[in-house]
Protein backbone atom coordinates (compact mmCIF):
# COMPACT_ATOMS: atom_id res chain seq x y z
CA UNK A 1 0.00 0.00 0.00
CA UNK A 2 1.29 3.29 -0.79
CA UNK A 3 2.80 5.96 1.89
CA UNK A 4 -0.93 8.07 1.01
CA UNK A 5 -3.05 5.18 2.14
CA UNK A 6 -0.90 4.79 5.18
CA UNK A 7 -1.79 8.41 6.42
CA UNK A 8 -5.08 8.79 5.10
CA UNK A 9 -5.93 5.46 7.45
CA UNK A 10 -3.26 7.25 10.25
CA UNK A 11 -5.38 10.61 10.14
CA UNK A 12 -8.51 8.86 10.72
CA UNK A 13 -8.53 9.48 14.40
CA UNK A 14 -8.00 12.99 14.61
CA UNK A 15 -10.89 13.67 11.93
CA UNK A 16 -13.06 11.28 14.51
CA UNK A 17 -11.73 13.84 17.29
CA UNK A 18 -12.47 17.38 15.14
CA UNK A 19 -16.09 15.79 14.10
CA UNK A 20 -16.67 14.85 18.17
CA UNK A 21 -15.38 18.10 18.87
CA UNK A 22 -17.71 19.74 16.01
CA UNK A 23 -20.86 17.95 17.58
CA UNK A 24 -19.52 19.83 21.02
CA UNK A 25 -19.30 22.99 19.66
CA UNK A 26 -23.28 22.54 18.48
CA UNK A 27 -24.41 21.35 21.54
CA UNK A 28 -22.53 24.32 23.19
CA UNK A 29 -24.44 26.95 21.31
CA UNK A 30 -27.59 25.17 21.44
CA UNK A 31 -27.44 25.38 25.12
CA UNK A 32 -26.59 28.91 24.76
CA UNK A 33 -29.01 29.98 22.26
CA UNK A 34 -31.34 28.29 24.59
CA UNK A 35 -30.56 29.87 27.96
CA UNK A 36 -29.62 33.36 26.78
CA UNK A 37 -32.53 36.21 26.37
CA UNK A 38 -33.27 37.21 23.46
CA UNK A 39 -36.40 39.28 23.47
CA UNK A 40 -37.04 42.78 22.06
CA UNK A 41 -36.67 46.31 23.51
CA UNK A 42 -39.22 47.46 21.81
CA UNK A 43 -41.46 48.70 23.69
CA UNK A 44 -44.54 46.17 22.02
CA UNK A 45 -45.97 43.88 23.68
CA UNK A 46 -45.33 40.34 22.89
CA UNK A 47 -46.54 36.99 23.52
CA UNK A 48 -46.62 35.53 27.24
CA UNK A 49 -42.68 34.54 26.74
CA UNK A 50 -43.48 30.56 27.24
CA UNK A 51 -42.84 28.45 24.37
CA UNK A 52 -42.56 24.68 23.93
CA UNK A 53 -39.03 22.98 24.67
CA UNK A 54 -39.60 19.76 23.01
CA UNK A 55 -38.15 20.86 19.54
CA UNK A 56 -35.04 22.14 21.62
CA UNK A 57 -34.84 19.16 23.90
CA UNK A 58 -35.57 16.75 20.27
CA UNK A 59 -32.27 18.33 19.10
CA UNK A 60 -30.50 18.32 22.43
CA UNK A 61 -30.82 14.46 23.00
CA UNK A 62 -30.33 13.85 18.95
CA UNK A 63 -27.03 15.62 18.87
CA UNK A 64 -25.63 14.09 22.53
CA UNK A 65 -26.38 10.47 21.31
CA UNK A 66 -24.47 11.59 17.87
CA UNK A 67 -21.77 12.77 20.28
CA UNK A 68 -21.83 9.60 22.21
CA UNK A 69 -21.79 7.71 19.21
CA UNK A 70 -18.40 9.75 17.44
CA UNK A 71 -16.35 9.34 20.82
CA UNK A 72 -17.18 5.41 21.03
CA UNK A 73 -15.88 5.57 17.23
CA UNK A 74 -13.05 7.64 18.66
CA UNK A 75 -11.92 5.75 20.95
CA UNK A 76 -11.88 2.73 18.81
CA UNK A 77 -10.37 4.06 16.44
CA UNK A 78 -7.25 5.38 18.61
CA UNK A 79 -7.05 1.86 20.09
CA UNK A 80 -6.59 0.60 16.41
CA UNK A 81 -3.74 2.75 15.36
CA UNK A 82 -2.10 2.88 18.72
CA UNK A 83 -2.02 -0.45 18.22
CA UNK A 84 -0.62 -0.40 14.84
CA UNK A 85 1.86 2.00 15.61
CA UNK A 86 3.34 -0.07 18.48
CA UNK A 87 4.36 -2.84 16.21
CA UNK A 88 7.17 -0.55 14.63
CA UNK A 89 10.66 -1.90 15.79
CA UNK A 90 11.74 1.59 16.34
CA UNK A 91 10.66 3.69 19.47
CA UNK A 92 11.70 7.14 17.38
CA UNK A 93 9.93 6.02 14.36
CA UNK A 94 6.30 5.47 17.04
CA UNK A 95 7.00 8.50 18.76
CA UNK A 96 6.94 10.81 15.55
CA UNK A 97 3.81 9.16 14.62
CA UNK A 98 2.01 9.14 17.51
CA UNK A 99 2.85 13.04 18.19
CA UNK A 100 1.64 13.42 14.41
CA UNK A 101 -1.41 11.45 14.09
CA UNK A 102 -2.38 10.54 17.46
CA UNK A 103 -2.13 13.82 19.19
CA UNK A 104 -2.19 16.15 16.46
CA UNK A 105 1.41 18.14 17.03
CA UNK A 106 2.55 19.97 13.54
CA UNK A 107 6.23 18.87 12.08
CA UNK A 108 7.74 22.01 14.05
CA UNK A 109 6.56 21.04 17.41
CA UNK A 110 7.55 17.73 17.15
CA UNK A 111 10.79 18.29 16.09
CA UNK A 112 11.64 20.91 18.48
CA UNK A 113 10.06 18.23 21.26
CA UNK A 114 12.23 15.28 20.03
CA UNK A 115 15.35 17.54 19.76
CA UNK A 116 15.83 17.11 16.24
CA UNK A 117 15.50 18.99 12.83
CA UNK A 118 12.88 19.63 11.25
CA UNK A 119 14.38 17.65 7.95
CA UNK A 120 15.59 14.90 10.30
CA UNK A 121 11.97 14.42 11.46
CA UNK A 122 10.24 14.40 8.16
CA UNK A 123 12.98 11.70 7.37
CA UNK A 124 11.76 9.76 10.46
CA UNK A 125 8.36 9.79 9.63
CA UNK A 126 9.19 8.47 5.70
CA UNK A 127 11.21 5.76 7.48
CA UNK A 128 7.86 5.09 10.09
CA UNK A 129 5.18 5.11 6.65
CA UNK A 130 8.12 2.54 5.28
CA UNK A 131 7.72 0.14 8.29
CA UNK A 132 3.86 0.88 9.14
CA UNK A 133 1.44 -2.35 7.89
CA UNK A 134 -1.84 -2.46 9.22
Amino acid sequence: MSNNEKKKYLRRYLDAKRRANLLQEQIESLRENKTSPSGTLDGMPHGSGTSDLSGYAARLDELLRELETEREMQMITYHEIWNQVKKIPNATEQEVLTRRYLIGQSWEKIAVEMHYSYRQIIRIHGAALQHFSW
